[in-house]
This record gives C-alpha cells, structure tokens and sequence, in this order.
C-alpha cells in the first residue's frame, strides 16, 4: 500500500514543540542572572549589544541569542539610541540588591545540569557535541566536522527524528505552495525527502533529487519506495558547501537548512544556490523567522536557543533572510505560513525563461 504525504494532520502540534522548548527559557534567564551578571551591567546605565557583550565575554552569536530571548521576555528595551537597558520589570527584580529583587530565587537553579550546560555554550560559542580542538557538532554536516550523520545507525535514527516535525509540516507546505509550473526540485539537506515526496504526490510531473550524506540517503530511499515515488525521485550524496550544487532544477528547498549554520555559511549556500538557479528559478527558505527587530516571538527565541545549543547557528529574522537573497541576486517574495512557527519565503531569480510557480 502506498502511503500518502499529502494528508494534513487533524490537529496542530505546535503547542507540543512549545512545551518541548520550554527548559530553554529558564536556562537563559538563569545564565543571565546567576553566572553573566546581565541585569548588574545594565543596572549601570544603557550599553550597545557590542559593550554589553564585551563585558560579559560573549561573541556576536550566543549574545544574539541571549538577548532576542530576554527581550521576547520583556527583561530588556532599546533605548531610542539603540542601546539596550533593562524594563521596568527587571529594573524592579532582578538587580542585585533592590528592595524586590528575586535573583538570589533564580539562582536557585544556577548549578542544574541544563543551566551549566548553557552557560558553557554561551560562553564558547560552540554547539554541543563539538570536537574539544575544532568547531563542530554531531547533528550537522560539512566537512571537518564530527558528525553522526555519517554513522549508520546514528543517521538513521536521527533523520527519523526530524521527520517528526517534517512528516507534519511537508503536507501543509505542498498544499500552500503549489509546484504545479516547476520541472524539478532540488531538496539540500532533504532527510527523509518528506517535503520532496509531499510535492510529488501532488504534481505527478515534477521531479525531484534530494542531496545529503550517503546514509541519511539510505532511509530517503526507503521513503520514496514506500510513498511510490522513488522513479521521480534521486537520491544524491554530496557536500552542499564544496560540491557543485545539481544542475538542471528550477526549484531549490533549503528546508530548516541555514538555522543550523552561522551567517556566513548561509551567506555562501544561498550564494550557491543561486548562482545555480536558472533565470525563472526559485529559492525557497522554508524555516522560523524572529521578528525583524529580534525582539521575539517568544517561541521563535527559545527554538533559536535550542539550535544555538546543538548547532553552528540560530534563528534569524526575515530581514536577515531577505538581505542575504537580495546580495545573491535574488528578489525575495511575501512569507507563507506552513506550521510549527514555520513559513516559506521566496527569492526569484531575475529572468523571463519562465515563472517556476
């Protein structure tokens, strides 16, 4: 029996991924209070973010991530010259030694494994998993990088992992967004395809290669089998930083792909991605996206420390997004909602060959 990608889940799980990230708030919070000094610094007037991260030794990335969470909390504004200060509500808890303070409270927590945990990540700047004489992480891939995505067993129960997200999301993506004008897709990072799979069902003359490591592919092909469409859909092993990205696509998805990687990394795989699109052709950034201002949303922040702790990356904003688009060439279009915060944001390549979508 062929199984279907195209159905739509009954009831939305977002609020299950909300409770699933929820830990991470208490981890900030505390890190904060109990072992940076955040809300002592400020306490002494306003700082720019590169003054406060000076203080407490933080590189751009953890200070990012820690700052867009309090200020998603409503610990901290931006005074009308950009600097942040504490709000009232922190200014009235949480410096040490006012009258209502409640920091001693929260550092009740200050020597949990998942506090500890988080202070050592903000502190290096490096993900979980790392290598202790290079950067790096066990859930993601490029070369030089310990990864588990390269063991067997590893991959395989870590691409199925994933899929519980995507095998939720991939049905509303591809009903949202029809493909129905695309000859074939290119899937980077695609996992399991699941995405790729839910456009196949649904247009039965598009094509579509799903590019990742040699074993995430073995349960792709599994899954192309079991969803009949494995003669639609390749199966390529490669390296999306080094090797030549497929040519012949006039689609390419970069699903929950750049949140794992550091600005420059996504700079350089947009970039790549690209320069590979025919005149027409599309890139499609399907991921969370903060607040423009990087003040939230709150779920949005606590996912992006989530990612911060596992991966190379964060969240980031859609201007963020839209920026690296335009400096690739690309026109960037309106954000559709998919589910589980996620959208879909569009960059055309400029070009009358044809309309892709």
């Amino acid at each position: 029996m062929v199984r279907a990608a195209t159905e739509s889940p009954r009831l939305d799980p977002t609020p299950i991924f909300e409770l699933f990230r929820g830990n991470h708030a208490t981890e900030l919070l505390t890190a904060a209070v109990a072992h940076l000094g955040l809300f002592d610094h400020l306490a002494r007037g306003p700082l720019s973010p590169g003054a406060l991260g000076a203080a407490m030794g933080l590189a751009d990335r953890p200070l990012t991530v820690l700052v867009t969470a309090l200020r998603a909390f409503g610990l901290l504004d931006l005074d009308a010259n950009g600097r942040l200060d504490l709000s009232e509500l922190a200014r009235g808890h949480l410096v040490p030694g006012g009258e209502f303070d409640v920091s001693g409270y929260i550092g009740l927590a200050a020597d949990s494994p998942g506090v500890l945990e988080m202070v050592e990540r903000l502190r290096t700047n490096r993900p979980a998993g790392d290598a202790d004489d290079e950067p790096g992480a066990a859930f993601i891939y490029r070369e030089g990088i310990e990864s588990a995505m390269e063991r067997e067993a590893s991959a395989r129960h870590l691409t199925l992992a994933l899929a519980g997200r995507a095998k939720n999301v991939a049905p509303v993506l591809a009903g949202r967004l029809s493909l129905a004008k695309a000859h074939r897709l290119l899937d980077i990072g695609g996992g399991t395809g699941i995405y790729s799979i839910a456009w196949l069902q649904r247009h039965p003359a598009l094509r579509a290669i799903v590019w990742d490591r040699p074993e995430v592919l073995k349960v792709a092909h599994e899954m192309a089998e079991s969803h009949g469409v494995a003669d639609r859909l390749e199966c390529l092993a490669g390296d999306m930083f080094h090797d030549p990205v497929p040519e012949g696509v006039d689609v390419i998805l970069l699903s929950n792909i750049l949140h794992d990687w550091d600005v420059a990394e996504c700079r350089a795989l947009i970039g790549r991605c690209a320069s590979a699109l025919p005149p027409g052709g599309q890139l499609l950034i399907h991921d969370v996206f903060l607040n423009d201002t990087l003040d939230g949303p709150l779920p949005i922040a606590l996912y992006s420390a989530a990612l911060f702790r596992l991966t190379e990356g964060r969240a980031y904003s859609a201007a963020e997004y839209r920026g690296w688009l335009i400096e690739a060439g690309l026109e960037p279009g309106e954000i559709t909602p998919t589910l589980v915060h996620c959208g879909v944001l569009p960059g055309v390549k400029p070009g009358t060959t044809r309309q892709t979508l």
